[in-house]
């Protein structure tokens, strides 16, 4: 293989690459939005590999908004590429860059296939798992609705996404289970829109109160199906939950009950949602539920 050469990212690159790449190997973990041009403020490097003025590999860090303790690294290289250090010397370039520039944090985390060749190359490099990640397939009937018509103390009811008190309640659960890796104050309103706003996909919400507080919560990011007769895909949606409430886990199960009474819904599981992983597992394993993807959060 002939010495590659490598520069900063341009705005044709990406078109280039994907065409040499085509779909990436692990579908869960969406790195290449990542690529662009260098930026300061927020820090973010992209370097690409040419071979014979082909792109052929690129690598980024960037900094996180939300999350600033670590910045977050992908690298990918061309298949006829792979196992002659190509992605070691981005690594290497990448980690050169980002101790030179002011950056808040010079600790990297990735995302990673479980028995990929990414999850190989992170581990040599001296990254570990932090975190593993699930989008898990509930199938319809898989829980009893039970007896939440007849319990007076808890109430289920929509809520506009705009609401403050859902956006408190998501922001809380969002910080609670992500003590490994912990969010920024970024403040409510910005919380909204990352979150619940309309660039959010986010078109719907309900929530089961107990004694009048949230004790669970369910965002749909699935656009409603117009014609009422068509299939229905599974819905896509954020369940969470108080994770100060010793019910929590009761109401977790009622909520993805009724979101499941007559469709399959898909819902993200990391192993830090407790409540919801000890309602989710026992479906994995009894067949009423299937994992789609997972992730692993790997990190120096």
């Amino acid at each position: 293989m002939a010495e590659l050469t490598y520069r900063p990212w341009k705005d044709s690159d990406g078109a280039a690459l994907n065409d040499i790449w085509g779909d990436a190997e692990h579908a869960a973990v969406a790195g290449r939005e990542l690529f662009r041009e260098g930026s300061d403020a927020p820090f973010s490097l992209t370097i690409v590999a040419e071979d014979k003025t082909i792109p052929v590999a690129a690598g980024v860090v960037a900094e996180a908004g939300v999350h600033p303790e670590r910045l977050w690294a992908y690298i990918e290289v061309a298949k006829d590429h792979r196992n002659h250090g190509v992605a070691a010397t981005l690594l290497a370039m990448l980690r050169q860059e980002v101790e030179a520039a002011e950056t808040s944090t010079s600790r990297l985390r990735a995302k990673v296939g479980p028995g990929t060749a990414g999850e190989a190359f992170a581990t040599s490099a001296g990254l570990s798992p932090i975190q593993r990640s699930r989008i898990v397939r509930v199938s319809p009937g898989s829980l009893r609705i039970g007896d939440l018509a007849e319990d007076e103390s808890r109430k289920v009811e929509d809520l506009a996404t705009g609401s403050v008190e859902l956006t408190q309640a998501l922001w809380n659960f969002y910080r609670n289970v992500h003590h490994w890796d912990p969010p920024a104050d970024i403040g409510i309103g910005k919380v909204n829109q990352l979150f619940l706003g309309p660039e959010s996909g986010a078109h719907g919400a309900v929530v089961l109160r107990d004694e009048g507080r949230i004790l669970a919560f369910a965002i749909s990011y699935t656009q409603p199906q117009e014609d009422p007769e068509a299939a229905q895909p599974p819905a896509d949606v954020l369940l969470g939950y108080d994770t100060a409430a010793a019910a929590s886990g009761d109401g977790v199960r009622q909520l993805l009950a009724l979101l499941t009474h007559q469709y399959p819904v898909e819902v993200e599981v990391d192993d830090s949602m407790k409540a919801l992983c000890d309602v989710v597992d026992p479906l994995i394993q009894s067949g009423s539920a299937v994992v789609i993807s997972e992730t692993n959060i790997v990190s120096e």
